[in-house]
């Protein structure tokens, strides 16, 4: 396995400490834990769906929240009641997680839902207006106009 070293990162760059960060993170491994299954799924332009399979949790069991730029989801299954017999086979698993997903900058969650087991987390991104980009109209400065005119009359006498 080819590992990376991100430390000459921190010592000539400032500012950039979190993306490397994100980088040797992603690089190690989540040493197995896969549950529960997700998919994120781009639906847009800046709209974003993360679907998770959550069998088993009522809505009251799941916890969606964000901090900064990070999502987490977690999920506390309430103890089960006993039932009549025992089981031969238990391959729904309905064991406690917590999931966390960094968010880009100006992410935000804007729904979830709830639908036969899966869990829908609806994101967008939403770009403040000073970062948008605008056109600028290129037309004759009136400043620049009068420096003209004047340069003009000068020479004319």
């Amino acid at each position: 396995m080819t590992t990376f070293d991100f430390s000459p990162l921190y010592r000539t760059s400032i500012g950039f400490d979190r993306l490397a960060s994100l980088m040797s993170a992603a690089t190690r491994h989540d040493q197995g834990n896969s549950y529960p299954p997700y998919n994120i799924h781009m639906t847009g332009e800046d709209n974003y769906r993360i679907t998770m399979a959550v069998a088993g949790f009522a809505e009251d069991e799941l916890d969606i929240t964000t901090e900064q730029s990070r999502l987490t989801v977690t999920g506390q299954s309430k103890e089960e009641q006993e039932e009549q017999g025992e089981y031969l086979y238990r391959g729904i698993a309905t064991r406690s997680f917590e999931r966390r997903f960094n968010l880009a900058d100006h992410v935000k969650v804007v729904s979830a839902s709830l639908q036969n087991g899966l869990l829908h987390i609806d994101l967008e991104r939403e770009i403040p207006e000073a970062m948008k980009p605008r056109t600028i109209k290129i037309g004759k400065s009136k400043s620049r106009l009068l420096d003209v005119k004047k340069d003009t009359k000068k020479s004319a006498a």
